[in-house]
């Protein structure tokens, strides 16, 4: 695993999920992180360089990113066990997650991520509000 570290994971996890990771090899851990990442791109790719915000690494990652990326990886990692031990929280933390790239999609949540940039630097593909004035009615 690149973007994520074992010490991530104990940030968002108890007991159970730890062993859930131990009991994961590392074929696995690097695939759920794959689709973990994938699934996050897919609702943010449009706005924000992710591609770039995937690289970082330490502190210069963005916190929010690194929690809700976590727990997709462990989404997935219960999901291949075969009784699923603790699927309920995963499943409600995986929701939160998706919730949350829902939310940034739509432009109700603004993380700190690096934005889409052309060759020269400049911003690229920024939002767009639409809409008009209350209709007025001329009826005295």
């Amino acid at each position: 695993m690149k973007f994520i570290t074992e010490e991530d994971f104990m940030q968002v996890c108890d007991s159970n999920a730890l062993s859930v990771i131990s009991q994961s090899s590392e074929e696995n851990k690097t695939r759920a992180e794959a689709y973990a990442i994938e699934e996050i791109s897919s609702y943010l790719r449009s706005r924000y360089d992710m591609q770039k915000a995937f690289s970082m690494q330490g502190n210069d990652r963005n916190a929010l990113l690194v929690m809700y990326t976590t727990d997709i990886i462990l989404y997935h990692l219960v999901a291949w066990l075969p009784k699923k031990i603790g699927f309920e929280i995963r499943e409600t933390r995986y929701n939160a997650a998706i919730d949350w790239c829902v939310k940034v999609q739509n432009g109700k949540s603004s993380p700190e991520l690096p934005t889409i940039t052309n060759d020269k630097g400049e911003q690229i593909g920024g939002t767009v509000r639409t809409g008009g004035q209350k209709k007025n009615n001329y009826y005295w």
